[in-house]
């Protein structure tokens, strides 16, 4: 009889398995929240000394419009790090990207499921897949040698700006809208569209009326993921912008992101001084961008799921 309680008491193979399982599982979560924690934290850290440590005034820099962290203003007596150009270089690219790329994500989406479902889909999908797997420093060698000619020749000017890192940009998130943007449009349940036919819409008064208005959070989500990705992409921009800190006078003037100033300036820099603090600050924008991003995107399937 103690034999079969002692028995009936151990644990079983499966109990033990499942709480190895959950043991993993735990480590990996902790796991992942110590790095993201750890890399807000040092980038923070690092962002904030730029103005704890060295006393820079944050409206000088998100505001001010020169940017050249090794001179001093012999003014101020505060070195030249005027960050707008670079923020609004970085806005303006994403911004127009996301532009152009939405209506022809959402045509290129719509041919894919609704008009031409089986050989759309058939014909598009390897495309946007290639398209995704493209590595950028491709789509940036791509935009110098056919890209920045192109608007020289039309335009007049050098061929680097705003223009040419917008018309880069656009090729490289409209996989992404248009990938998000399928799926969004596949989920719409199938009675809605029965529905509307029924009732005698035509085709493109279903799509239009019904289809779209319906995936429209799916849709404006997908948006919101291509402008993270264009915000955030470094090498590409920085080949066909023309990497000059100045403020963005017209789409076909050398401009700046705050990516590219990043990744020209952080290998040039020692450790610790001014010029390699204010650095780590477009570093915390970029950070907080991105959070914002993904708090953007929460909030437009929050509402969604209410609708």
């Amino acid at each position: 009889m103690d034999n079969i309680t002692q028995k009936l008491m151990q644990k079983s193979e499966s109990t033990k398995k499942d709480s190895m399982g959950r043991a993993v599982s735990l480590a990996a979560l902790a796991l992942i929240v110590i790095v993201v924690v750890s890399i807000f934290a040092f980038v923070m850290s690092r962002g904030l000394s730029t103005f704890l440590h060295d006393g820079v005034s944050v409206k000088d820099f998100l505001f001010g419009t020169n940017w050249n962290p090794s001179v001093i203003d012999p003014h101020t007596k505060q070195p030249y790090i005027g960050a707008l150009p670079m923020i609004l270089g970085s806005f303006l690219v994403t911004l127009l990207a996301a532009i152009v790329a939405t209506p022809f994500a959402i045509g290129t989406s719509l041919f894919m499921t609704e008009i031409a479902q089986k050989r759309g889909a058939k014909i598009m999908q390897p495309i946007i897949e290639l398209l995704v797997g493209i590595p950028s420093v491709v789509y940036g060698f791509i935009g110098l040698t056919v890209v920045v000619p192109f608007i020289r020749a039309t335009f007049g000017g050098s061929g680097f700006g705003i223009l040419s890192g917008t018309i880069v940009l656009f090729v490289m998130i409209l996989p992404t809208i248009t990938s998000m943007t399928v799926d969004t449009l596949k989920s719409v349940p199938r009675h809605y569209r029965e529905s509307a036919l029924a009732i005698g819409a035509t085709r493109w008064q279903m799509i239009y009326k019904v289809v779209l208005r319906a995936a429209t959070p799916g849709i404006l989500t997908a948006i919101v993921f291509g402008m993270a990705r264009a915000f955030g992409e470094a090498l590409a921009v920085q080949m066909v912008i023309g990497n000059a800190a100045l403020m963005p006078h017209n789409l076909i003037s050398p401009a700046s992101t705050l990516t590219s100033v990043l990744t020209m300036g952080i290998g040039n820099t020692v450790m610790g001084s001014l010029q390699n603090n204010v650095l780590w600050t477009l570093a915390m924008i970029l950070l907080l961008m991105s959070l914002v991003f993904n708090l953007i995107v929460r909030a437009i399937g929050r509402r969604g799921e209410m609708k």
